[in-house]
């Protein structure tokens, strides 16, 4: 409800037109249920431009609007109008979105030009509104208003006219988070059961519960008597669901995997709220929730980012990894491995006022590492993911048959010549070779590539054609080596150098040998062993000795992967070379060498590509554009980059990729009425993707509610690492180019951060390996010394507003 604060105001008014302009407001930029309360009764008894008004307006000749000036707002008073929202809605509508697609975009070839009245002349006088961006943001809050139920509203201009890394800022943090939030309970459950990926054509949905869980399980069979319109089915998962024979058997029948519930305040289940992409993902994703975390984290939605570790703890329990995503088709695959990382963030943040909550936090921390380290010896560091001869790990799922996620049409080039060869339609090929009724090992081997592509989170690119599964990644043994260092500090740091395993499970032997996989040698019992920080430092430096060994080139000054099947060093070149400076085990003489030689191969105007584009090769018809190929970046790659190249110094060129990317995306946004999508081209710095799978985050009618989860997230992130003088910059469109074209020789503007952790590997080489456990004084350099102290990225100092 909008009322004066002074009610000696309303004596004054009584009897006098009310003034419009002079009319106590809600926040300029406040969120859409506060700013269209719908309690709001100001409007009454005034008029706001028709239709027919603003046609005779449009449609006269040469005509001029006379302004009246007793019923303009003075000049100290920010403009405001009055609006009929559908009418309004319809004619925008009409003149401007010229394709029909819902949104007004730069693409359209309407007069971008509009008026609307003001609230001072009580609609009377007419005020232009200019421009694609101030047009898409009208037709982005009238849909609102229609949303929050409201026919009439008072609109500022301001609003309009916001700055766009403001309002994009803003959306995301109030409208997008909230938008992408789902729960599998009776509140969510709904939202969250559909699969747009589904292809069985069932249409009762089901959903999938540990056999370790009865409470869950009994939870949902009441819940589905409870709501018998949603034709919930039930079932229970056998002792090991992740079996491919199992995963495979129930391909025609794909359901929601259960996730971890709570205890509410009432005493009554409910289920822990987490993130989602958005689009066509509508299930909880690995690496895509740890990106979105650290958005969640920037915009202090602690306890929707600490969910997310809590569904992680979870799936490692009863699913034996962290799924790919929580859909059944899903059970045999990860997806690249954040916990540790993720969880020490959340860690730190957490609230430590009492010694009650300090200790709950411990008790928190200590289930997620002990749930790491069973991902890291059950998933990563076992076969067939583990090459028992280089000790590197790789994206090695097992599985069994065709995807069943995919559309019917995808592998019909690929499995035509193999059901012509077994002398067979391509429907009954499918159908007998998914039930292991015709052999083919060459098919074999094309779906245990494909399927490892999947696993890798690379979906599709050149760099893994028909040899993925055989690559110990680059960015995949970066990442274990960033699990053996957190889980080394945290053990040391956080638990007294002595953590305690409950589940029982075989321990990888450290050192590494190849002799030490072999199946006939006896491994010792996670239960058996107290985790102390030295083996896992011992792990680190091991495994940065064979990355070093394998995956280093001195020549190049990059990293490659290293096929294990050849046993040779790959030559292509993948951005995620740069994973190395985020995991920290990256020599100093090494990361500069990188940021030479490595880094010029992949900046381009937008920000970091997936590959270097002779590495790609020219597009042909037998090499068709892939999504995760030159000259297309995705939001992973750039925060991985920016924080990486922060950790060794190198803040300048952080920042300068942080601005192109930003810059990019500001630009998709302000141009194409609010958009945020999965990826760019960032040759072309444009969202429209001419790729296999397009693109997501464009199909939305009026007003983007959603963005996209990991685009969001590298959008809230990129501004910490902005100078306000970039901002500024952005804020008016101006590109990369020009900007730092300026910048040439002159100023240097400092950015308040409190300086990175020292990389393990640079300690490490200061002082051996030793240096990572050994007590010395001033010792601070553990990421869990400190509260203040950073792990990858310290997100807390993400952009918490522009007061600045």
């Amino acid at each position: 409800m909008i009322t004066s604060k002074h009610p000696e105001d309303k004596e004054k008014s009584v009897g006098k037109r009310k003034s419009f302009a002079t009319e106590p407001r809600p926040d300029l930029f406040s969120t859409p249920d506060e700013y269209y309360d719908t309690n709001d009764k100001v409007i009454n008894r005034t008029r706001t431009l028709s239709i027919s008004n603003m046609e005779s307006r449009r449609n006269r000749p040469n005509s001029t609007i006379q302004r009246r000036l007793s019923h303009d707002e003075p000049s100290n008073i920010p403009r405001r109008f009055l609006v009929n929202v559908n009418d309004t809605l319809n004619v925008i509508l009409e003149q401007e979105d010229l394709d029909n697609n819902s949104q007004i975009s730069i693409t359209d070839a309407g007069p971008k030009l509009f008026q609307l009245g003001t609230a001072s002349s009580n609609g009377y006088n007419a005020f232009d509104i200019r421009g694609n961006y101030m047009l898409s943001n009208l037709l982005q809050e009238l849909a609102t208003a229609k949303d929050q139920g409201r026919s009439q509203i008072l609109l500022d201009e301001a609003r309009l006219a916001e700055d766009p890394l403001q309002r994009l800022s803003r959306m995301i943090k109030f409208t997008f988070w909230s938008n992408l939030t789902r729960s599998i309970d009776k509140k969510g459950l709904e939202k969250v059961i559909s699969d747009p990926k589904d292809r069985s054509g069932e249409k009762s949905p089901l959903i999938y519960v540990p056999i370790d869980a009865p409470h869950i399980y009994d939870y949902y069979v009441k819940l589905a008597q409870e709501k018998p319109q949603l034709n919930l089915r039930v079932e229970m998962l056998p002792a090991h669901p992740d079996n491919p024979a199992f995963v495979r058997s129930i391909s025609t029948k794909p359901g929601l995997l259960a996730l971890e519930m709570r205890e509410s305040s009432n005493g009554q289940l409910e289920g822990i709220p987490f993130v989602v992409p958005g689009a066509r993902f509508n299930e909880i994703y690995y690496w895509d929730s740890y990106f979105m975390a650290l958005g969640l984290i920037s915009d202090d939605l602690i306890d929707l980012a600490q969910g997310i570790v809590d569904h992680f703890v979870f799936q490692i329990r009863h699913y034996g990894k962290i799924l790919n995503g929580n859909r059944s088709y899903y059970l045999t695959r990860s997806q690249p491995p954040f916990l540790t990382d993720l969880a020490m963030q959340i860690y730190h943040r957490l609230p430590d006022d009492t010694e009650a909550e300090r200790e709950s936090n411990k008790q928190w921390l200590a289930r997620a590492i002990r749930a790491a380290i069973k991902e890291y010896h059950n998933v990563w560091m076992s076969e067939p993911r583990l090459d028992p001869v280089s000790g590197l790990s790789r994206f090695r799922p097992p599985s069994i048959g065709i995807p069943p996620e995919t559309e019917p049409s995808h592998f019909l080039h690929v499995l035509e010549p193999f059901a012509e060869k077994h002398g067979m339609g391509v429907d009954e090929f499918i159908t007998k070779y998914n039930n292991q009724e015709v052999k083919d090992s060459e098919l074999d081997d094309f779906f245990l590539h494909d399927i490892a592509i999947r696993e890798s989170g690379h979906d599709t690119t050149t760099r893994f054609e028909n040899c993925c599964a055989d690559l110990a990644t680059v960015d995949l043994n970066t990442l274990l080596y960033k699990y053996e260092v957190d889980i080394g500090f945290a053990i040391k740091d956080q638990f007294d150098d002595e953590l305690e395993l409950f589940d029982e499970f075989e321990l990888t032997p450290s050192p590494f040998a190849a002799e030490s996989t072999d199946s006939s040698t006896p491994k010792r019992k996670s239960t058996d062993v107290t985790q102390t920080s030295k083996p896992w430092f011992e792990r680190a430096k091991g495994r940065r000795a064979r990355l070093d060994r394998y995956c280093w080139n001195d020549e190049a000054g990059n990293y490659f992967d290293y096929n294990t099947k050849t046993q040779k060093q790959t030559t292509f070149e993948t951005a995620t070379s740069l994973w190395a400076l985020w995991a920290g085990c990256a020599t100093e003489t090494q990361a500069k060498a990188l940021v030479e030689k490595a880094l010029p191969l992949f900046e381009v105007m937008g920000g970091i590509t997936t590959c270097s584009e002779r590495s790609r090769g020219p597009l042909t018809p037998e090499n068709p554009a892939k999504q995760w190929d030159y000259p297309y970046a995705w939001p992973p790659h750039q925060v991985i980059a920016w924080v990486g190249l922060e950790r060794y110094g190198f803040m300048e060129a952080a920042q300068r990729l942080a601005y192109r990317w930003v810059y990019m995306m500001i630009t998709a946004f302000v141009d194409f009425n609010g958009t945020v999508t999965e990826k760019f081209d960032a040759v072309r710095l444009t969202h429209m993707v001419d790729a296999e799978y397009g693109n997501q985050g464009i199909d939305f009618d009026f007003v983007p509610r959603e963005g996209f989860g990991w685009s969001n997230a590298s959008f809230q992130v990129g501004l910490s690492f902005l100078t306000n003088s970039m901002k500024t910059a952005l804020s008016v469109c101006t590109s990369p180019e020009v900007y730092f074209s300026r910048r040439v020789g002159g100023e240097s503007e400092g950015l308040e951060r409190d300086a990175p952790v020292t990389p393990p590997a640079v300690l490490a080489a200061k002082g051996d390996i030793d240096s990572l456990y050994t007590e010395k004084e001033g010792d601070a350099e553990a990421p869990f010394a400190d509260k203040r102290k950073r792990m990858s990225i310290d997100v807390s100092q993400a952009i918490k507003g522009f007061s600045n």
